[in-house]
This record gives structure tokens, sequence and C-alpha cells, in this order.
């Protein structure tokens, strides 16, 4: 059996070998790195704007608005959000954010519970609405949890609908996200559908168990599907507990071959620190990467801080 000092060490070989391998560096904008969007073609920041904290009622609608409007005009582009987030004022304020032309500044996505047509299609014409937009640049499927919902998807006929809605120009793109086992990302992906992007908990302690980045993304770079990464710092358990901070924590998901990083910022200086770091983002070396994975192993047994995850 390898020792846990030989396969850590192995390990940060072989993510600093693959760190840049296959990533495509468009351009910088405002400092901001673009990366593309796997088989969408979409060339998206680095970093990009969480849903959920935007939305939450401890933020002020002037505040949120302030937060997406400076984040656009600092370079990035893709903003995240679900029909459900804070019951639908996260994307009512993101469709206020996104008057005044910044619509056409950003990609927008949004995500839903839809497991058969008739759900998908309430929750598709609820989120157009809030987003006071006519169309999604991405739809995903969210929160994808058990075999029962993978099943569901594909026996339901929402996959017809939603690639209607796609042929119509609705949703340019269609992904979908899940939290708690990669094993239930790769039942969805063997079942064949022409899944565009994925969303995924990426970070220092996923690594070390029920490791969505090991398991997941060498499949989703060899179909080329875009991957987006969320909860780098595990709900912000990594940088609360003294784990990891948040630049080890960004730089370590940015380091991987991600097209994105979703973070929540309900706070202007958490959006302006990471906004900092992202510009001066530099892949981990193998040593750097080796002491970080090394420092968090024992933080990541049993998943104790990564409460979203199945235990085993």
């Amino acid at each position: 059996m390898m020792k846990r000092r030989d396969f850590i060490k192995t390990t940060a070989a072989s993510m600093a070998g693959m760190s840049m391998a296959g990533i495509s560096y468009s351009f910088t904008k405002n400092g901001i790195p673009y990366r593309t969007l796997g088989k969408t073609g979409l060339e998206v920041s680095l970093l990009s704007v969480g849903g959920a904290h935007i939305g939450k009622r401890s933020v002020t609608e002037k505040d949120s608005v302030k937060i997406i409007r400076e984040a656009i005009d600092n370079g990035i582009n893709f903003l995240d959000n679900a029909w459900h987030y804070s019951e639908g004022r996260s994307e009512e304020l993101m469709g206020k954010a996104l008057r005044d032309g910044y619509r056409e500044k950003a990609l927008l996505m949004t995500k839903h519970h839809g497991r058969d047509p008739k759900i998908a299609q309430e929750h598709l014409e609820a989120s157009l609405k809030r987003l006071q937009t006519d169309y999604l640049d991405l739809w995903q499927f969210h929160e994808i949890e058990s075999l029962d919902a993978v099943e569901r998807i594909y026996s339901s006929g929402v996959l017809d609908y939603v690639q209607k809605k796609k042929e119509a120009g609705i949703i340019r793109h269609i992904g979908f996200t899940g939290h708690t086992r990669p094993d239930i990302h790769k039942a969805m992906l063997d079942k064949g559908f022409d899944w565009e992007t994925v969303q995924m908990p990426i970070n220092v302690l996923d690594h070390h168990y029920l490791s969505f980045s090991q398991e997941i993304i060498p499949i989703l770079r060899e179909k080329n599907i875009g991957i987006i990464a969320m909860k780098t710092a595990a709900s912000g358990a990594i940088v609360n507990e003294g784990i990891a901070s948040i630049e080890e924590s960004l730089r370590f998901v940015m380091t991987l071959p991600v097209s994105t990083v979703v973070s929540g910022m309900d706070k202007i200086e958490y959006l302006r620190q990471n906004l900092e770091i992202t510009r001066n983002f530099k892949p981990m070396t193998e040593d750097e990467i080796a002491s970080l994975l090394s420092k968090t192993y024992s933080y990541a047994q049993g998943g104790k801080h990564e409460w979203y995850k199945d235990k085993v």
C-alpha cells in the first residue's frame, strides 16, 4: 500500500503536470484571466459571482446590485444563480442588477430542479421573469443527489424539453450540478446525454474524500465538458476552521483545469479581495500543492467539514 506521504507527492506531481494542460487562456479583461468553458466555446472569467450569497436576507438590494455590477465592471462575466435561492430573491436581485445594459455584458447561468417537463417549464418561466431576460446562456439541472434522480431525468422526457428550448434559443447550453457523490455524476455522464457543463464542489478537502476533482475532472476533460467549480472553501469551513486561507483555497482550485470558480460574495470587500487574488493568480507549484495537501489531509477524513456530501 502506498504511504500517505508518497501518495500526496505523486498526486501533487500529477496536479502540477495537468494544471495548465488543456486550459485555454484566451485573454484577460481588467486583469482577470478568461478560460474556455469546454465545448460551449464560451469565454468565461476565471472568477464568477455566486448567486446564493447575493440573495441572502442580510444583503440589501442596493448592496447586492452593487456587488454584481462592480464584479462585471472589473472583468467578471459569468454569473451563477438558481431558481430556489432565497425563494427567488437571488434571481430577482440579479435581474435588477442586469438592467441598464449589464445583461449584454454577462453570461447568465441559473439552475432548476425539474425532473420532468412540467416542473422544468415552471422553473424556467419563473427564472426568466425574475432575471428579466428572454434567454439563458446556461441552464443546469441542479442538485442531482441520487441515482433515482438520474433515472427520472433520463426517462421523464425532460431532456427532450430542454433540447427543444435550446433549439428555440431560450437556452444556449445545458449542464448539471451535484454536491453529494462522484458516482452520481458518473451515472449522469454515462447515460449518454451531451452535457456541456458540470458544476461540483472542488477544494483541498474534496481532494482527499469522495473526490470530485480526482474522479470526475479527468472524465470531463476527456469529453471537453466545461468544469464549473464551487464550494472552494467548503461553505466557509476551510477558512473558518483555519484549515487554509482564502487565497490558498482559490489558488488550489484555479490551478486545476477548471473553467471558472463560483464564489459566494455577500460583501463588497469579499469581492475586491477575490478580484485581487484572481488578478495575481499563478498556478501552484508541485511543492506548494504537496504542502497544502499534507496540511489538510487530517481535516478531510470522514467528510466532517463537507456536510453536503453523503457520508460513507
